[in-house]
C-alpha cells in the first residue's frame, strides 16, 4: 500500500547502536531520494541494557511530523529477548513487517499482533564480517541489510553509501560486507508490498 510517508519504530537495548541505525537508515533514505529524512531516538529512563526505542521517517515530501512514530510500517528488532518483555506489534499497521535479529525461520516467530515478519542473524553475519570491538559484536549496521532486503524500500547501493559514510576505510568496508550478508541472508514470511507514494 502506498502511503506519503514511511514510519519505522526500533526496538533495541541500550548500548546495541540502535540510534546510530536509525540514523544510518535516514542517510541512506536520502541518498535514494527521499525529500523528507528523519531520525529520532526516544529518551526515557534508558541505561546500558534496557529496552529502547529510535524511530525513522521518509518520504518523497519534506516531513512536518516530528512526534514519536506511534503507527508504524516497518518494526526493527535488534535483540528477539526484547519480544518478552515488549510487545514490539504494537501499533504495527496491518500491511506492516518486523525486521528481528534471530536465527529462528519467519513463520516460528510469534508476536501478539500477527503481522508479516523477516528474520536475519544480524548477529552472525556480524561476526562473520570481523564487525568485533572489544568482544562485543556490533550487529546494528548489518541489520541494514536485512531491512533492504525485507522492505525494497532502501536499496542496497543506498544503504553501502551511508555506510561507507558513516565508517570509513576497513571499517567501512567490514560494514558493508555485514549488510550484504544480512540482505543475502534474511527470510522472509510474505514479500513486503510497502511504498512511498
Amino acid at each position: 500500500m502506498k502511503r506519503t510517508c514511511i514510519e519505522v519504530r526500533w526496538h533495541g537495548r541500550g548500548g546495541q547502536g540502535a540510534v546510530t541505525a536509525a540514523m544510518i537508515l535516514a542517510e541512506a533514505a536520502y541518498y535514494e531520494g527521499y525529500k523528507g529524512v528523519t531520525a529520532a531516538p526516544f529518551f526515557g529512563a534508558e541505561r546500558r541494557g534496557a529496552p529502547i526505542i529510535a524511530t525513522n521517517r521518509f518520504g518523497w515530501e519534506p516531513i512536518r511530523t516530528f512526534s514519536l512514530v506511534e503507527r508504524p510500517d516497518v518494526v526493527v528488532v535488534l535483540d528477539e529477548t526484547i519480544l518478552k518483555v515488549v510487545d514490539v506489534s504494537a501499533g504495527v499497521r496491518p500491511d506492516g513487517i518486523v525486521i528481528i535479529n534471530s536465527t529462528k525461520p519467519p513463520e516460528s516467530v510469534q508476536l501478539k499482533t500477527p503481522l508479516n515478519v523477516a528474520t536475519t542473524n544480524a548477529s552472525g553475519w556480524a561476526r562473520e564480517a570481523g564487525l568485533i570491538v572489544a568482544g562485543s559484536v556490533l550487529f546494528n549496521t548489518t541489520i541494514l541489510g536485512g531491512f533492504s532486503r525485507a522492505t525494497g524500500l532502501i536499496s542496497m547501493p543506498s544503504i553501502e553509501k551511508a555506510l561507507r559514510s558513516h565508517f570509513s576505510g576497513e571499517s567501512g568496508e567490514r560494514n558493508v560486507h555485514g549488510a550484504r550478508l544480512a540482505y543475502e541472508g534474511t527470510a522472509v514470511l510474505n514479500e513486503c508490498t510497502l511504498a512511498c507514494a
